[in-house]
């Protein structure tokens, strides 16, 4: 599979695009529960919102993983040694550790101010590792 990807030049641009996709998908539905939560659209249902645009982002995350795989598997020691890449993957942790202890607290049911915080937050670390992703080719 690896190989493949170094003999055809169009396949690692491609893959490139799915991986933007994948983080378009968790970016785009994230900043949509965040506006919901943060009263916009307030005859909206949360629940039933909630279930779609998370349902749409683990989908979107695992695209973005798989892609991302693929792509480290390209190039596994020099990314190793970029900063921006330990930077990004970190930052992918930390959104995780966001997002379990925003369900672990059942920020959705309460939607207070310290899951209006989370989510932010969370929006933000997205756009860090979106900004990470980008710079990684220049470093």
């Amino acid at each position: 599979m690896l190989v493949a990807l170094g003999a055809h030049p169009w396949a690692y641009p491609m893959l490139e695009v799915a991986h933007i996709i994948g983080v378009a998908l968790i970016l785009g539905n994230l900043i949509l529960l965040e506006l919901r939560v943060f009263g916009w659209a307030t005859e909206l249902p949360v629940e039933p919102l909630a279930r779609l645009s998370l349902g749409l982002a683990g989908l979107g995350f695992t695209l973005a993983a798989v892609t991302g795989l693929l792509m480290f598997g390209t190039q596994p020691g020099e990314l190793l040694a970029n900063r921006v890449f330990t930077g990004k993957m970190a930052l992918i942790m930390l959104a995780g550790c966001n997002a379990g202890w925003f369900h672990a607290r059942r920020s959705l049911q309460l939607q207070d101010t310290t899951a209006r915080v989370s989510l932010f937050l969370s929006s933000v670390i997205w756009i860090l590792v979106i900004t990470c992703g980008r710079w990684i080719a220049y470093v």
